[in-house]
């Protein structure tokens, strides 16, 4: 099977010191939380494969985030509007592939799924008598997991989320729960990752506790680009991941360096 790969990486964040500490957050300039770029239509095959297949495995919702789902939803289509290659109808909307997708509201997070190539995660505040004041993860479309499953996480606070990330200690926690309740809906907010990976497969999931296999050859840059947004009617705070992977021999000479000296 051929690798979906996109022709270049939009942001090196290895190479700006705003983004490469952690956590990174930029703010978003204008609309740009939500981007289509050269890989469309192979990462859209790949995610109506998936969804068809098995959608319990990349997709979860909780009752109580069924609201800011369907608001996710109208938030997309709007921007969709403002994107060229959509047409719109009724009860449908065509993609810039050709694909007719039926604009299906029960399912809110499976019709996003397979309109645009970001995965979405909807995090929202543990009301659970007894909760500490954190997020928890209350639904997601999720097509290209790096390295973590949705049935392990659906339901958890981020700190419990996090759990098997080694950076994500008490001080950075505290710092993300101070950022998730301070997000305003007229200002999302970017971060971004770079991962080297042998592998370009973009369904990748993992339990907790199965290490990522080490790359040895060093082929390919999986970066994704985090969006975190803030609805303005449930509140809820949305985690917007679009995924890029290019070949590392395709980067410029001196990101290439910079890159693998990072990593190594």
């Amino acid at each position: 099977m051929q690798p979906i790969l996109q022709s270049r990486l939009p942001e090196a964040i290895w190479m700006n010191p705003a983004t490469e500490r952690l956590p990174g957050i930029l703010p978003v300039a204008g609309e740009d939380w939500l981007r289509l770029d050269d890989a469309y239509a192979g990462q859209m095959a790949e995610r109506d494969r998936l969804i068809a297949a098995d959608p319990d495995v990349v997709h979860a919702l909780l009752p109580g985030a069924r609201a800011a789902a369907g608001e996710l939803l109208d938030l997309v289509l709007d921007r969709l509007t403002r994107l060229p290659g959509f047409t719109f109808a009724a009860d449908h909307v065509l993609r810039p592939d050709g694909a007719r997708i039926p604009l299906d509201r029960s399912a809110p997070l499976l019709t996003l799924g397979r309109l645009v190539q970001t995965d979405f995660c909807i995090l929202m505040p543990d009301m659970a008598p007894g909760a500490q004041a954190e997020h928890l993860l209350a639904g997601a479309i999720l097509c290209f997991p790096a390295s973590w499953t949705l049935s392990q996480k659906i339901g958890r606070p981020l700190t419990r989320i996090h759990v098997p990330v080694p950076e994500y200690g008490p001080n950075l926690a505290a710092r993300v729960q101070r950022l998730f309740d301070a997000i305003r809906p007229e200002q999302p907010l970017w971060r971004g990752n770079a991962l080297i990976y042998d592998d370009p497969t973009l369904h990748q999931p993992r339990a907790e506790g199965v290490a990522r296999p080490q790359p040895i050859q060093k082929l390919y840059l999986r970066s994704e680009r985090q969006c975190l947004l803030r609805l303005p009617q449930s509140r809820a705070v949305v985690f917007a991941i679009h995924t890029t992977v290019i070949r590392i021999a395709d980067l410029d000479p001196e990101a290439r360096a910079s890159l693998l000296a990072a990593r190594a």
